[in-house]
């Protein structure tokens, strides 16, 4: 057991009031499935009674938009885990356990429709929230966000120097999913509320983690993690249809058409699906965290095909078609998925 582990365990066993030494040496911290971050959970169970322990070394991690957001969005009847106990100093959290069924696990095409509801009912609740003390999605955020694609993805992977017009026209793609973005509703968003973050709690119903990034943006980017999950494909007729649904039954309907709806969804999903390419690539390259780089292509063939759908962005779906997938498939990596055929499935 590492030195903080130990420090851990010794924090965890003063929360409990552990003081028989048999019972404190019986006590273990088992590991709980993590995320992309630094932060490493583990499961405790006491007297019948389980716990979930989040360790974020501080030098790494900041627990304090964690724990603020928790608070509120439990206050307001969003299902997050309650936080028992906490150490900022050392960056210990002890927090209700959810259980470890994540909604990827059960979303099947005969319990998709009920379960997507369910999302949608908490992702409206996150929405009507106050969004004015979060941080703003703004311009330079979207911005930064997008720039992962030609930093990581295009250059530190594939390896492919864009010639001026290839640059010039992402840029100009750049630009235009910002402004789309910046027009649509600005409401809370989680910013990764997608099925490998919302989890199907022991009592019945979602359960919402990993929201300590929420910000105050786009109505449809949160739709989008959850209906364009770069972990889970849906047929696009099906996609259409909870859209749709979820803007019949938002607050701010009004402001906007369906189809207008629909193609600021498109848009805002070509938006992440550019950060997402170049977040998979950097967790692999920096992170050593290699298993990601098999969920880019679906995250690529999504942002290429709501591409074709626009005729903004033809010369942009021209390059990923003629330059990028065939590097792609390409790369050793993902050899296995034999992609040659894939893309127009």
């Amino acid at each position: 057991m590492g030195r903080r582990q130990q420090a851990l365990k010794k924090w965890v066993l003063a929360q409990l009031i552990v003081s028989d030494p048999q019972m404190a040496d019986a006590l273990s911290l088992v590991p709980v499935a993590g995320d992309a971050s630094f932060r490493r959970y583990f499961r405790v169970t006491y007297q019948q009674q389980s716990y979930v322990l989040m360790d974020a070394p501080p030098e790494h991690e900041d627990c304090q938009p964690f724990i603020q957001i928790a608070r509120q969005w439990h206050a307001a009847g969003i299902r997050v885990p309650r936080i028992l106990a906490e150490d900022l100093t050392q960056g210990f959290l002890m927090l209700e356990d959810f259980g470890d069924v994540l909604l990827r696990s059960v979303l099947q095409e005969k319990t998709a429709d009920d379960l997507y509801c369910q999302a949608f009912d908490q992702l409206h609740r996150i929405q009507t929230l106050p969004a004015g003390v979060l941080p703003k999605y703004d311009a330079v955020l979207l911005q930064r966000e997008m720039s992962l694609f030609r930093d990581w993805f295009l250059s530190s992977w594939l390896a492919l120097e864009l010639t001026d017009a290839e640059s010039a026209c992402l840029a100009a793609v750049e630009q235009r999913l910002i402004e789309s973005a910046l027009e649509q509703p600005q409401v809370a968003v989680h910013r990764d509320y997608h099925s490998r973050n919302l989890m199907l709690l022991p009592e019945g119903g979602i359960g919402v983690i990993d929201f300590q990034d929420a910000v105050e943006g786009a109505a449809t980017y949160d739709l989008v993690s959850l209906l364009r999950d770069s972990y889970i494909h849906w047929p696009e007729a099906q996609v259409m249809q909870w859209v749709d649904r979820f803007h019949q039954q938002s607050p701010w309907a009004a402001r906007l058409t369906a189809q207008e709806f629909r193609q600021a969804f498109d848009w805002m999903g070509m938006q992440r699906q550019l950060k997402v390419c170049g977040i998979f690539v950097r967790l692999c390259l920096r992170d050593g965290k290699a298993g990601y780089l098999q969920d880019i292509p679906l995250t690529l063939r999504n942002l290429w095909q709501s591409a074709r759908r626009y005729p903004e962005f033809a010369e942009f779906a021209c390059f990923l078609e003629s330059r990028v997938i065939p590097r792609l498939n390409q790369r050793p990596e993902l050899q296995a998925l034999n992609l040659q055929d894939w893309w127009k499935a």
